[in-house]
């Protein structure tokens, strides 16, 4: 799997075709608040031109991509975490992703009403990033009564626990979003992430135009992010309704549509890149038999951590790791040239796995 998706937003900003445009899915989107009522989950072939020429060269029986998992919950409203609309009950179904994809509405249409009259993307923002920080202050409150009750009994971790506690309800009651303390809470690296926290997942924005907005969508971005200043974050301008018609179509009417536009890469292309730069992922190849298979990984992991991402017995058993870097597999003309030119190379288990390589994995059972 590459990552996991929340989707997050108001009512009737386009989250539904948002999951649709970039799943394929066929959630429902409908004129009224709160239609996305149960979650909707989608998981899709993360789009990879590096596999692609791989199966044309070896020809594998078995071409695997790695994926990419959608969720989308119903809307938030201002009030949420007080039980307003729907409440955050859903916000529990999402705390698990790897990044949150906030879809902002920019889009002007009358005929679909927007909860607070029309949209505003600074505003709308902050209603949202308000019920997050609102349900993350709910979650740290009760872990706080907990660690209180065990440092009282002498508990050295708990009381650890404790003081990194304390800074968070003190950043969270200040509106400021976990992601922001990053190395500033000694210990508590990956444990934000295990407590359930909303606010330390990195987010990327998805703002929703309409048909005529797409031409203009640089000045629109750029006028956003001017005013939002959120530098933690990726903003993606995306004409949602416009990208679930162009997903229906077959793929070759599709791409050519595309080329006609001058469009360039689809948004679920676009969403990839994106997020693979905001969570400083990459890709890596193995073959085994007759499959070739794309892997993700987090950048500067090592070739023995890759190993048990493919399964635990390589990693407990691993002894060494033959290493092709994509570019010079594909500059060469076949696997007896990579040889010859001595293009592959064997690695230990401290080697940092690169993008693009193709990673042959030697281990005993």
């Amino acid at each position: 799997m590459g990552f996991t998706c929340g989707i997050v937003g108001l009512p009737n900003v386009g989250k539904s075709t948002v999951f649709n445009a970039l799943a394929g899915g066929c959630a429902e989107a409908s004129n009224y608040p709160f239609c996305t009522v149960e979650p909707n989950r989608g998981r899709v072939a993360v789009p990879d031109k590096r596999l692609v020429i791989l199966g044309e060269r070896l020809r594998p029986e078995k071409l695997t991509p790695t994926t990419l998992e959608f969720l989308d919950v119903a809307g938030l409203v201002e009030g949420a975490s007080q039980g307003e609309g729907l409440g955050n009950a859903f916000l529990g179904n999402i705390r698990a992703v790897d990044a949150v994809v906030h879809v902002v509405r920019l889009f002007e249409d009358p005929e679909i009403v927007h909860v607070t009259g029309r949209p505003d993307p600074v505003r709308d923002i902050q209603i949202v990033q308000t019920e997050l920080v609102l349900a993350d202050i709910e979650v740290a409150e009760r872990r706080r009564e907990k660690a209180e009750r065990l440092a009282r009994v002498g508990q050295k971790e708990a009381r650890q626990e404790l003081e990194a506690l304390e800074r968070v309800l003190e950043a969270l009651n200040q509106g400021i979003p976990l992601r922001r303390l990053a190395g500033e809470l000694e210990g508590l690296a990956g444990r934000t992430k295990e407590w359930g926290f909303l606010t330390d997942r990195p987010v990327l924005y998805v703002l929703n135009l309409g048909e005529e907005q797409i031409q203009g969508q640089e000045e629109i971005l750029a006028e956003v992010q001017r005013k939002v200043q959120d530098v933690d974050c990726v903003f993606l301008p995306l004409g949602a309704a416009v990208e679930k018609e162009v997903m229906d179509l077959d793929p070759a009417e599709r791409e050519r549509f595309r080329e006609e536009m001058e469009w360039g890469p689809s948004g679920l292309e676009r969403l990839v890149e994106e997020g693979y730069r905001l969570l400083d992922q990459i890709t890596f190849y193995t073959v085994v038999g007759t499959e070739v298979r794309a892997w993700t990984l987090q950048r500067g992991e090592t070739v023995v951590q890759a190993a048990g991402r493919i399964h635990s017995d390589m990693q407990r058993g691993f002894i060494k790791a033959e290493i092709t870097h994509f570019e010079d597999f594909r500059r060469a003309e076949s696997e007896e040239e990579i040889r010859r030119q001595g293009l592959a190379h064997v690695e230990g288990r401290d080697y940092p796995v690169q993008d693009g390589d193709i990673v042959r994995i030697r281990f005993q059972t």
